[in-house]
């Protein structure tokens, strides 16, 4: 029984992100790409699917992950076809799905990026239990504002379950090492 669980640790790989244990289907993600259509993250199934909710407007965090992801499926080579990122806007007023594409592709052209109405959004977040809010402090504004959101991207499995939280700033290599290891 001893060399059957040390069988089974030697297998188990050295993750750079926190490992969910035991992993929990991924919440669905009922938003719209960029020409109207539903995103179906079960659709998805086979693939490793990096999911992560952000802003266009975002000054840091956003384009950080986003560029680092980039990265990481430069390092990725072939495999990068056997995964999918998808960035999902939490601001629906001045992210359209068209808006929130374009700023995924400016990053590379293979990210997916989806938003929709608010009550779209809204529901998307909760089931993800990702809070999401509009810092503008009582200014009347609605161009100049940031919105605090998570820096963690989700890691899907292949079979649709939630297995890995990224944070902001791991290494390019140290994400694709976590996507080889899940594919």
């Amino acid at each position: 029984m001893a060399a059957l669980a040390a069988a089974l640790v030697a297998c188990t790989p050295d993750f750079h992100g926190v490992v969910l244990d035991p992993p929990d289907p991924a919440p669905p993600l009922a938003l719209v790409d960029s020409t109207g259509a539903p995103f179906d993250l079960a659709a998805e199934r086979g693939k490793v699917v990096l999911v992560f909710f952000g802003y266009t407007h975002c000054p840091d965090v956003c384009p950080t992950t986003l560029a680092d992801w980039h990265r990481a499926r430069q390092a990725l080579g072939d495999d990068a076809s056997q995964v999918r990122w998808v960035f999902v806007s939490v601001d629906p007023e001045r992210d359209d799905p068209r808006a929130a594409h374009r700023y995924a592709a400016k990053f590379d052209p293979a990210f997916v990026g989806l938003s929709g109405t608010p009550s779209q959004v809204a529901a998307t977040l909760a089931q993800w239990k990702i809070g999401a809010h509009r810092d503008d402090a009582g200014r009347d504004t609605t161009v100049s504002y940031t919105v605090s959101h998570p820096s963690t991207v989700f890691v899907i499995d292949r079979e649709g379950r939630q297995r890995l939280l990224h944070r902001l700033g791991l290494p390019a290599d140290q994400v694709a090492a976590d996507v080889r290891a899940l594919l």
